[in-house]
C-alpha cells in the first residue's frame, strides 16, 4: 500500500482525460463501468463532462492519478469580528486502481496543508463549525481540515456493462450525504474561500470511520453509508477514534453529460463536541452543470439546499448558488451566493445571514503541466442586526497559486 501510494502524492502534473484507453486500459471509474470523469470526492458525482480529478498514468496492471494544488492567501475580514492574516491551502492527492476478476480494486490518499494555518483557521465573516480549541465555538472562522482528508479504498464488481455494485472504507473518508466536497466541485474547484454555508451541505466530507455500499444502474446510482457522526477534533494531525455511530442514504441521476443531481439524508449521532447531547437529521438537494464553451472555455455552476434539523429543536436552512466561468484557458471567473439561518453567530438567537463574492484569476503556463496563477477575490456580507459586524461588512483576499494540469 506504502509503495503504491507515495509514488503517487509525489507525482504532481495532473492532465485531463475522459473515458479514454491507456495502455490498453480503460479508463473507467474505480465505482463502476462509467467514465471516470464523472467521480469527484468520495463516491459523489459531478457531471460527465467534468473535469478529471488529476493526472493519469500506468504502472502494470495499475492506472495511477495524481494532484497537487498549492494556494498562497492573504486574507482580510473588516470590520470588529474580522481579522487580517496570510495562509496556506491546497491538497496533495494519489489514487491507484486496477480490474481484478469481474471487479475494480481501487485505493485513495489525500493530504491538506490546512494544519499549519494553526487550530483557529482563517478569518471568514459567518462562517461557523467545529471548535479551536475543545472549550470554545469557532465563528467568523472557517476551520483548519485535517492533515489527512481521505485515506481509503473500494471494490466494485460488475454486473452488466451499465450496472455494478460497490463498498467503499475510509479513515478518514466521505460518507453518501452531500454534494461533491467544495475544494473538488467543478463550479468552486478555483475558489479559495470555503462556503459559509459548508456545515450545511459537505462538512462529513473528513470523517474518521466510514463505510459506504451501493449499486449503479447506467446513470442512477444509490447507496448508503455507516459513519462516524462527530466532527474532527481540533487537533488537526492525528486519527479519531471511528465511532461508526450515524447513517446517510443518497440517490445521484446524471441525465445527459451536463448535469449532476442528488439528494441525500444524514443522522448524525453527536456532531458537536461541545454540545454532546444534541443530534442532528440534515437533509441536502443540488444540481450542478457544466458545459464546454468554444476550444477553450467552460462553465460550471451548482445550486444546492441543506437543512439542520437539530434535536434541540432548531430548523436551520441553506442556500447556495456558485458558478465558474473560463472565457479561455488561462482566465477563469468565479462567484458565489449564499443564504443561512444560523444559531452560532449570535448566542441566544438564531439569525439570517449572507454572504456575494466575486473572483477572478490569471494562470501563466510554467511548462506542460504546470501553470501559477494571481488572483484576489471581494465578498460583500450581509449580517444579523445588532450583532457587532460594523458597517458595510465584506472580506477580501489576494492570493498566488500552483496548480498542474
Amino acid at each position: 500500500m506504502k509503495r503504491l501510494l507515495l509514488p503517487l502524492l509525489l507525482s504532481v502534473s495532473p492532465a485531463f482525460a475522459q473515458g479514454a484507453d491507456m495502455g490498453g486500459m480503460a479508463m473507467h471509474s474505480a465505482l463502476g463501468g462509467y467514465a471516470m470523469n464523472r467521480d469527484s470526492s468520495g463516491t459523489s458525482w459531478q457531471p460527465d463532462l467534468g473535469p478529471a480529478m488529476g493526472r493519469m498514468d500506468m504502472a502494470g496492471d495499475w492506472m495511477l492519478m495524481s494532484r497537487l494544488a498549492l494556494t498562497g492567501v492573504y486574507d482580510a475580514q473588516s470590520g470588529p469580528r474580522g481579522d487580517d492574516m496570510p495562509f496556506l491551502a491546497g491538497m496533495a492527492m494519489g489514487m491507484a486502481q486496477r480490474d481484478l476478476g469481474d471487479g475494480t480494486l481501487g485505493f485513495r490518499a489525500m493530504l491538506s496543508p490546512d494544519p499549519l494555518m494553526g487550530r483557529r483557521g482563517y478569518p471568514l465573516l459567518l462562517a461557523s463549525g467545529e471548535t479551536a480549541d475543545g472549550t470554545t465555538h469557532l465563528i467568523d472562522r472557517q476551520h483548519p481540515h485535517d492533515l489527512v482528508m481521505e485515506l481509503a479504498g473500494s471494490y466494485s464488481r460488475r454486473l452488466d456493462d451499465q450496472s455494478s455494485v460497490f463498498l467503499y472504507l475510509g479513515y478518514p473518508g466521505e460518507p453518501a450525504l452531500g454534494p461533491p466536497a467544495f475544494m473538488h466541485r467543478a463550479s468552486a474547484v478555483d475558489d479559495p474561500a470555503a462556503p459559509i454555508t459548508h456545515h450545511w451541505l459537505d462538512s462529513t466530507h473528513v470523517t474518521f470511520g466510514v463505510a459506504t455500499a451501493g449499486v449503479v444502474l447506467d446513470d442512477w446510482k444509490l447507496e448508503v453509508s455507516q459513519f462516524t457522526g462527530r466532527e474532527p477534533d481540533q487537533h488537526r494531525f492525528g486519527f479519531d477514534h471511528p465511532r461508526m455511530d450515524s447513517t446517510a442514504a443518497r440517490i445521484s441521476f446524471n441525465p445527459d453529460e451536463h448535469w449532476s443531481l442528488q439528494a441525500s439524508w444524514g443522522h448524525l449521532n453527536s456532531p458537536e463536541a461541545l454540545e454532546p447531547q444534541v443530534d442532528e437529521t440534515r437533509y441536502t438537494a443540488s444540481g450542478t452543470y457544466v458545459t464546454d464553451i468554444g476550444d477553450e472555455g467552460s462553465l460550471a455552476a451548482t445550486l444546492a439546499w441543506g437543512l439542520k434539523s437539530l434535536s434541540s429543536g432548531e430548523r436551520l436552512n441553506g442556500l447556495l448558488a456558485e458558478a465558474d466561468y473560463k472565457p479561455a484557458d488561462l482566465w477563469t471567473l468565479f462567484s458565489r451566493a449564499e443564504w443561512e439561518e444560523n444559531a452560532e453567530l449570535v448566542p441566544g438567537r438564531i439569525v439570517r445571514a449572507g454572504e456575494v463574492s466575486l473572483g477572478a484569476i490569471r494562470d501563466f503556463r510554467l511548462a506542460d503541466h504546470w501553470k501559477f496563477g494571481l488572483g484576489g477575490l471581494y465578498a460583500f456580507d450581509m449580517t444579523p442586526g445588532r450583532a457587532g459586524y460594523g458597517n458595510v461588512p465584506h472580506g477580501a483576499m489576494g492570493f498566488v497559486r500552483l496548480v498542474a494540469e
